[in-house]
């Protein structure tokens, strides 16, 4: 009998994710190794129907179709945005150059999925927000027109477990304050500010709220100190590329009334409850406090699943999941619309004006 019931739930799981298959078409511009390594393998696991790569190079757009024999190589990105049958581009190129692409995507009227940084400016970011209202939103919508083309960026700590389960459990706090270490060996193949510290200044946006700089101090090139206020909570970060990727970190300490949450590389997230005072004196310290941390998420490395896998634990499954299925059925939550990114994009151009060389 028990034998019955583990069979039949593996193969009603199995016919569960064999049913969720797509209609439409997509494409896929650039092929960094970025995108070899995170996006295309969640594109290939749930099967999306990808029509299209385009790239700049003749050389390897022939490659692409050796390796991709399904896929069509193109040099144009108008090829792209003509063919009616592609409803969605996924958009992972050099990063001055998504400005430009994002733009385009965005007047063809079709969904936009753009890695991060989007775009160089404040101003350029208003003007895809721009866009996207212009374009992306039919003048009249009608149950039985096509959902509207969405316009999300690639900022996947959004989406991680983690992350999700925090922001629920922050929701019930009275938040006191916050540290935040986002710690890199050096960068010098591009913009640290926007390449990689957009990540960390949009977690802290997206949990804490808009924010505004009360301290900023640049202790050593691309390597910052920031103090943040948000409405409820005041938090800093050490936002640095002086030290190593072989030990890179990133952590986020929360201390709320009720006690401290920590969050570890994504793949960690627990929480120590502070003891009880009796009239204001600190029960730990007049009686052993014996210490209990509850862990509320953790990646287990030790089975191979679905949901272990790191590329699950950093969000990028879920966000892409995300932006396919509001394509398809158009009632998917998108947490990354590309008009949510405006706070982190200007705490970002503050950073970079108090800094900016005369």
């Amino acid at each position: 009998m028990i034998q019955q019931l583990i069979d039949r739930y593996k193969r009603l799981r199995t016919e569960h994710f064999l049913a969720q298959t797509y209609q439409c078409s997509y494409a896929f511009v650039g092929m960094g190794q970025h995108a070899l390594t995170n996006l295309y393998p969640v594109l290939h696991y749930l099967g999306v129907p990808l029509k299209y790569i385009c790239f700049t190079s003749e050389r390897k757009a022939r490659l692409i179709e050796r390796k991709f024999p399904h896929v069509k190589a193109t040099t144009s990105l108008d090829t792209i945005l003509n063919d009616e049958e592609v409803k969605g581009v996924f958009v992972s190129a050099s990063p001055s150059a998504h400005f430009s692409i994002a733009s385009q995507i965005l007047k063809s009227g079709k969904s936009l999925f753009i890695e991060k940084p989007p775009c160089q400016t404040l101003q350029e970011l208003d003007a895809l927000i721009d866009q996207q209202r212009l374009y992306g939103i039919p003048e009249h919508s009608s149950p039985t027109r096509s959902p509207s083309p969405v316009a999300m960026v690639g900022l996947q700590k959004r989406y991680a477990p983690a992350v999700q389960i925090l922001q629920k459990h922050l929701r019930k706090e009275h938040l006191i304050s916050y540290d935040l270490h986002y710690l890199t060996g050096a960068y010098p193949e591009g913009n640290a500010l926007l390449d990689l510290y957009i990540h960390p200044l949009d977690l802290v946006c997206f949990l804490f709220g808009k924010a505004e700089i009360l301290t900023c101090q640049q202790v050593a090139p691309a390597s910052y100190i920031l103090m943040l206020r948000h409405p409820h909570i005041v938090g800093t970060l050490e936002l640095s590329t002086s030290y190593t990727w072989t030990s890179a970190e990133e952590s986020l300490n929360v201390c709320t009334s009720k006690g401290i949450y920590r969050l570890s590389q994504m793949e960690m997230l627990t929480f120590d409850p502070k003891p009880s005072s009796i009239l204001g004196i600190p029960y730990e310290k007049v009686h052993k406090h014996n210490k209990a941390i509850e862990y509320l998420y953790a990646r287990n490395n030790f089975t191979p699943t679905l949901p272990n896998n790191q590329i699950y634990s950093q969000g990028y499954y879920s966000e892409i999941q995300s932006f396919i299925t509001s394509i398809e059925h158009g009632h998917s939550s998108i947490l990354t619309d590309i008009t949510t990114i405006k706070p982190t994009y200007e705490v970002l151009m503050r950073i970079k004006r108090i800094f900016r060389k005369p």
